[in-house]
C-alpha cells in the first residue's frame, strides 16, 4: 500500500478517541472540594500560609476524625465540610485507573499511554521524561476537574534501581544506574507537579501531586519462596550511599516531590515504614522532604502480622507514626489508631504531625480553595486528555526507546519496493495489551505490531507460534512452512505479565518454553535472515539468536505503549532510526545462580560473586548497559581547548585538606564534606563534547559521559565505570553538534567508602565519551 494508506489506520483511532473527548465535555461533574461557601475558618483563608490553614483544621477535628483521616480511603468531615479523599492513584506511565482516586468509567474513559518506563529510560532523554511528567499531570487534573477522581496524589515513579534481572517490576523503573534514575525521577516529578524543567519550585501550587517509591532497597517480589513482605534486606551503608538512596534524594531535593512511599521489606532488620532515620533524619531531616510519606499498601500490617516487627497492632500503629509516615495505604492504622493513643503508645500529637502533612498536601493541590474549576488549573478539560499532541508525544516515546541490538549485514531497515510479502510469527504480534507492560490505564487507542504491518504490506500473512510467552503449546511446523513462503519473517517474541510483573520475579533469564526452538525453526526455514523483535521489561538472554547467522537483526521494545505498534513498523522500515540504548545490563543465563536475596553491589572474588550492574559486575554479558547501534555512525570526541578543568591551587581550602589514611590498597582519598560547598561550587568546570552524524540517515543519538578510574580495585569499592552525565541530541546526516556538560568533582567524581561517606581520591579521573577519554587530575 501507499504511504499515505500506510497511517490513515491509526490515525483513525486517534481521531475517533479525540471525537470521544471533544463530546463528553457537557457532562462533566464538579470535582470533589471544600470551602466552597463562605466561610471565616481558618482553614479556608487563602491569604494565610498553608501551615497554618492545615494546624487550624487539625485543631478542629475530634480525636476519632483524627484517626479516621488515617488511611488511603479518608472520609468526609461532613460537619467541617471537608470531602471524602482518596490518596492511592497511579500514573506510572499515563493516567491509570489501577489505584482507587481515578475512575476511567464515566465519560471520559481513556488517558494517553506511554511506553512502560523502562523503554522510555533507553531514549535518555530528560527532556522527553519531563514532557510525558507534564502530559500526565494535564490529564489527571483534567480527569479530576471532569469529576471522575476522588484524589490527585499519584504513586509514581517506581526509582528503586534495577538491580537483579529477574526482578519482575524492573519493568516499572528507568533501570541499573543511580544517576539516569534520579534525573528521571527529578523531571518526571516536576513535569507531573506543574514546576518547570529546572530552577526554582512553587512548591505551594500542585497542578498533581507524585510520589516516589518504594523506600529503599526494594526489588523482590517472591522468589523461591521469600516474599518482599517478609525479607530483611541486609545493605551497608556504602550501597545505600552510592546507589540506594541517590535517586530518592534526587527526588526529593531537584524534583521537589511532594509524596514517598516506604516500602514493605526491612532494611536492615528494620521495616522501611517503620524506620526513624530513613523516614525522618534522612528523609524531612537531611534532604528537606516537604511532603507526605504513605506505606505500601497493607505495609503496616505486615508489621506486625508477617514480620513480627512489632508485638501488637498497637505498636506497629505506634511504630510507623513515630518513625514518621502519614498515612497508611489500607485501614490498619484506622483500625488500631485509637487503641494505640488509650494505650499511650502513640500521643495524639504523633496524628497530628502526620494529619499536618496530609492536609498540607491536599491544600497544596487548591483543594480548600473553593471549587478548583474556578483556580488555577480550573480550565484544563476533558479536550486536553488524549490529544494529538500527546498522542504524537507517547509515539516519539516509543521511537526513541527501541533498541537495535544487531543489524548483520545491514538486515534493516526493510525496503518498501522490496517487500512483497512477509509473515508475522509470535504471541507478542497481535495484542495490544501486551504493549503496555502493567499499571496501564485504558489507552486513547488500541492497535497491534500486526495490524499496523497489515498496513504496510498487503500480503502480510499472521501466526501466532506460541500459545503464550510461557509457550507450552507451540505450532513450530506450521511457522516453519509460512517462514519458508515468503520474503521476510519478522517474530515478536519475548514475555509478558505472566512473566514478569507486580507479585512475580523470574526464575531463569532464558526465553521461556519453546521460543527458542521456534526462533531458531523458524530462522532455518526463512529465505532471507529473520528479524526478530523482542517484549519484555527485564533482559533475556539471547545468546543464541545474537550468534546465528540466521537472525539478522534483533530489536528490543520492551513495553511500548499505544503507539508501540507504530513506532516498531516505523524502525522496521527505516522511518525513523533508532538510538536507544539499554538502560540495564543483559547477563547471561547463568547469572540465576546469584541469590536475588544476596544485597551486594559491589563483587566479593574471593567468593565468586560478580557483584551487580556495570558499575560493579565482573562477569560476562549478552549486552552491556548503555550498548545500542543505529542506522547511522557516529563519533565522538572531547574538545580540548573548551574542557578546562580550575587550578586547584588556586582555590581556596584545597591546599589545606588533609588527606585521609591511606587504604590497603595505597589509595589517598579526601573527604568530600571537608572541601566544602564553595570549593565544591568553584570545582565545576564545563566539558564540550563534538559529537558528528556520519549518516547516512538524521538520527536522535544519545550522548553518555562516564568516568573512570585507573586501577580500579574491588579492595576500595571503586566502580570500573560511571555514568556521571547524558544528553540526547537529533542530528541531520552529516552534522556535528558541540554538547557541554557541566562537571562537579565533588559529585561525579567521588565514590562512597564503607562508612558511607563520599570521598574523591587523589591522582587521576578519567573522563570517557565513546572511544575519547579526557584526563583530570586531583592533586591539591
Amino acid at each position: 500500500m501507499g504511504r499515505r494508506a500506510r497511517f490513515e489506520f491509526p490515525m483513525l483511532l486517534l481521531a475517533t478517541a479525540l471525537a470521544m473527548a471533544s463530546r463528553v465535555a457537557v457532562v462533566a461533574t464538579d470535582p470533589p472540594f471544600s470551602c466552597g461557601a463562605p466561610s471565616s475558618a481558618a482553614f479556608c483563608d487563602t491569604r494565610l500560609p498553608i501551615e497554618r490553614r492545615a494546624d487550624d483544621l487539625v485543631s478542629r477535628l475530634t480525636l476519632e476524625e483524627k484517626i479516621s483521616q488515617l488511611g488511603d480511603q479518608s472520609p468526609a468531615i461532613e460537619r467541617l465540610g471537608v470531602p471524602a479523599y482518596k490518596w492511592w492513584s497511579e500514573a506510572l506511565h499515563g493516567v491509570s485507573n489501577a489505584g482507587r482516586g481515578i475512575h476511567l468509567d464515566g465519560p471520559l474513559r481513556a488517558a494517553t499511554s506511554f511506553p512502560q518506563v523502562i523503554l522510555t529510560a533507553a531514549s535518555f532523554n530528560p527532556h522527553l521524561w519531563y514532557r510525558i511528567g507534564q502530559v500526565i499531570g494535564t490529564e489527571a487534573r483534567a480527569v479530576y476537574n471532569n469529576g471522575q477522581a476522588e484524589g490527585l496524589t499519584f504513586w509514581a515513579p517506581n526509582i528503586n534501581v534495577f538491580r537483579d534481572p529477574r526482578w519482575g517490576r524492573g519493568q516499572e523503573t528507568p533501570g541499573e544506574d543511580p544517576t539516569v534514575t534520579g534525573k528521571y525521577a527529578a523531571v518526571f516529578v516536576r513535569g507531573v507537579q506543574g514546576y518547570g524543567l529546572a530552577g526554582a519550585i512553587n512548591s505551594t501550587d500542585l497542578e498533581a501531586s507524585a510520589c516516589c517509591k518504594h523506600f529503599t532497597a526494594y526489588d523482590l517480589e517472591n522468589w523461591k519462596g521469600v516474599t518482599r513482605y517478609v525479607f530483611d534486606a541486609k545493605v551497608t551503608a556504602q550501597d545505600l550511599a552510592d546507589t540506594y538512596n541517590p535517586p530518592f534524594r534526587s527526588c526529593v531535593e531537584d524534583g521537589g516531590a511532594s509524596g514517598i512511599m516506604c516500602s514493605y521489606n526491612r532494611v536492615n532488620g528494620v521495616p522501611t515504614c517503620a524506620d526513624y532515620n530513613l523516614l525522618s533524619k534522612t528523609a524531612r531531616g537531611d534532604w528537606r522532604f516537604y511532603g507526605y510519606i504513605t506505606s505500601d499498601c497493607d505495609a503496616v500490617a505486615i508489621i506486625h502480622d508477617a514480620q513480627g516487627y512489632a508485638k501488637t497492632a498497637e505498636d506497629a500503629v505506634a511504630d510507623v507514626l513515630k518513625a514518621g509516615m502519614d498515612v497508611n495505604c489500607g485501614n490498619y492504622v484506622q483500625q488500631h489508631g485509637l487503641s494505640a493513643v488509650q494505650q499511650g503508645k502513640v500521643t495524639e500529637q504523633d496524628v497530628n504531625r502526620a494529619l499536618h502533612n496530609l492536609f498540607a498536601v491536599r491544600m497544596r493541590l487548591g483543594l480548600f480553595n473553593g471549587n478548583p474549576k474556578y483556580n488555577r488549573y480550573g480550565n484544563i478539560g476533558p479536550d486536553q486528555v488524549c490529544t494529538q499532541e500527546h498522542q504524537n508525544l507517547a509515539l516519539q516515546a516509543a521511537q526513541d526507546g527501541i533498541v537495535l541490538l544487531k543489524n548483520d549485514a545491514n538486515a534493516l531497515p526493510l525496503s518498501k519496493s522490496k517487500v512483497s510479502s512477509i509473515a508475522v510469527i509470535g504471541h507478542n504480534a497481535n495484542d495490544a495489551t501486551r504493549l503496555l507492560g502493567n499499571y496501564f490505564g485504558p489507552p486513547c487507542i488500541s492497535v497491534t505490531p500486526l495490524q499496523v504491518l497489515q498496513g504496510y504490506v498487503k500480503d502480510t500473512r499472521f501466526l501466532a507460534g506460541c500459545n503464550l510467552a510461557a509457550c507450552n503449546v507451540s505450532s513450530i511446523g506450521e511457522a516453519a512452512q509460512l517462514a519458508s513462503s515468503v520474503d521476510y519473517v519478522v517474530l515478536f517474541m519475548g514475555l509478558d505479565q505472566d512473566q514478569e510483573r507486580e507479585e512475580v520475579d523470574r526464575l531463569e533469564l532464558s526465553l521461556p518454553g519453546m521460543q527458542e526452538n521456534l526462533i531458531n525453526t523458524v530462522a532455518n526455514a526463512a529465505k532471507k535472515p529473520v528479524i526478530l523483535v523482542l517484549l519484555c521489561g527485564g533482559p533475556v538472554d539471547i545468546t543464541f539468536a545474537k550468534n546465528n547467522p540466521k537472525i539478522g537483526a534483533i530489536l528490543w521494545a520492551g513495553y511500548p505503549g499505544e503507539a508501540g505498534g507504530i513506532a516498531i513498523a516505523q524502525v522496521l522500515f527505516g522511518e525513523h532510526n533508532p538510538g536507544g540504548r539499554l538502560p540495564v545490563t543483559w547477563y547471561p543465563k547463568e547469572f540465576t545462580s546469584v541469590p536475588m536475596t544476596d544485597m551486594r553491589m559491589r563483587a566479593d572474588p574471593s567468593t565468586g560473586y560478580p557483584g551487580r550492574t556495570y558499575r560493579f559486575y565482573r562477569g560476562k554479558t549478552v549486552y552491556n548497559f548503555g550498548y545500542g547501534l543505529s542506522y547511522s555512525k557516529y563519533s565522538h570526541r572531547f574538545v580540548a581547548k573548551a574542557t578546562k578543568p580550575p587550578s586547584l591551587s588556586s582555590i581556596n581550602g584545597l591546599n589545606s585538606l588533609k588527606a585521609m589514611a591511606k587504604s590497603a590498597a595505597g589509595t589517598v582519598s579526601y573527604d568530600v564534606e571537608e572541601i566544602g560547598l564553595e570549593a565544591c561550587d568553584k570545582l565545576k568546570f564545563p566539558a564540550l563534547v563534538r559529537v558528528q552524524n556520519h549518516g547516512p540517515m538524521d538520527g536522535k543519538h544519545p550522548v553518555l559521559l562516564f568516568l573512570r578510574w585507573p586501577n580500579a580495585t574491588d579492595d576500595v569499592g571503586r566502580p570500573a565505570s560511571q555514568l556521571i552525565a547524558f544528553q540526547s541530541v537529533h542530528l541531520k546526516s552529516m552534522q556535528t553538534a558541540h554538547l557541554e556538560f557541566e562537571v562537579s568533582p565533588c559529585k561525579h567524581f567521588s565514590r562512597a567508602i564503607e562508612d558511607g561517606k563520599k570521598v574523591i581520591d587523589h591522582g587521576s579521573h578519567f573522563m570517557m565519551v565513546g572511544d575519547d577519554e579526557f584526563e583530570m587530575s586531583f592533586t591539591p
